[in-house]
């Protein structure tokens, strides 16, 4: 259960400064935990954060990652949490 709240903590911490929508942390094959943070529309809340926390049995893209950790030789827990970001706009500017 500890390993299962230091996941939450520190993919919460990611999530926070990095800006990502979804963090993943595999803490084996049949244990991630996942952070992510609650949007409307495709865009977060400024003034509001919340996140939703889920751990339990991978689903089918994550498994599709745990068997490519496998195949590399990756041991279990994964040392790095996996980030996602949002998809940009249609109508963003492109950096110069």
């Amino acid at each position: 259960m500890k390993d299962i709240v230091n996941a939450v903590a520190c993919s919460v911490a990611k999530i926070l400064d990095s800006g990502a929508v979804k963090a993943t942390k595999y803490l084996s094959p049949k244990l991630v935990v996942k952070v992510k943070r609650k949007e409307f529309k495709g865009r977060a809340n400024p003034r509001l954060t919340e996140l939703h926390v889920t751990f339990g049995v991978p689903n089918y893209e994550e498994r599709e990652f745990i068997k490519a950790c496998r195949k590399s030789g990756e041991p279990f827990p994964v040392g790095k949490i996996q980030l996602k970001f949002a998809k940009p706009s249609k109508g963003a500017k492109k950096a110069a």
